[in-house]
């Protein structure tokens, strides 16, 4: 099956790439979700660096965690918003846990009419991700401050492993999963912004100049 590069933020037609990540292409599942399933996870192709599909567990989901990136340009930390966001919590912390996100990087900051820095793709293309896919949640009265740690996706229901923190206030349709909030390393965030980006998808849309590698992710209970 084809690859599809994921249009996040296609609301911003100006923006048409801006939080793009790979189009998640559902599988027939071996079973279907029944309607009391509080979180499920579908087969999906691409499956780069697979490490499985996780099996919901509610009750470890409910646990709060802190996630601390280790990047080549500092440390970035934030707080999961398990209550909020359980489904894609607990899916941050399958792929972290497994180290999926280990040596991959950021490969897209934006830095007009929106701000943010996209990362969780093995490929660094904006076409990868980890074999399956999920829903979205927490979309209700969604805003995208500063700090904010959102899901990248192809469209509703299409989650997978691409992410993005919000470096400065950014106006956005809600339609992307907050699922976090930075508690330290915003002023990281903000120091690679400053260092722009080489614009090779649109103005203000690109590779940010100083590279980002995530040497690791570390989970930790709060």
């Amino acid at each position: 099956m084809k690859r599809k590069t994921w249009a996040l933020f296609t609301a911003l037609i100006t923006l048409p790439m801006a939080l793009s990540s790979t189009a998640a292409v559902a599988l027939p599942a071996a079973a279907t979700p029944t309607a009391a399933t509080a979180c499920s996870y579908t087969p999906a192709v691409p499956a780069d660096n697979f490490k499985g599909i996780p099996v919901f567990d509610a009750k470890k989901a409910a646990k709060p965690y802190s996630a601390t990136l280790r990047t080549s340009q500092g440390t970035i930390t934030f707080k999961a918003l398990t209550d909020k966001a359980p489904c894609t919590t607990f899916s941050f912390r399958f792929l972290a846990e497994h180290d999926y996100f280990d040596r991959s990087h950021c490969h897209r900051l934006t830095t007009q009419r929106i701000f943010v820095l996209q990362c969780g793709d093995p490929t660094g293309t904006g076409s990868g991700g980890p074999g399956y896919s999920f829903p979205d949640e927490n979309l209700e009265g969604a805003t995208y401050p500063a700090g904010t740690v959102a899901m990248a996706n192809a469209g509703p229901n299409t989650n997978g492993s691409q992410f993005f923190f919000v470096w400065k206030d950014t106006k956005l349709s809600p339609n992307y999963t907050p699922f976090g909030q930075v508690t330290a390393g915003l002023d990281v965030l903000q120091k690679i912004a400053a260092g722009g980006e080489d614009d090779q998808n649109n103005p203000g849309d690109g590779f940010p100049n100083l590279p980002v590698n995530i040497r690791h992710i570390a989970i930790t209970k709060r």
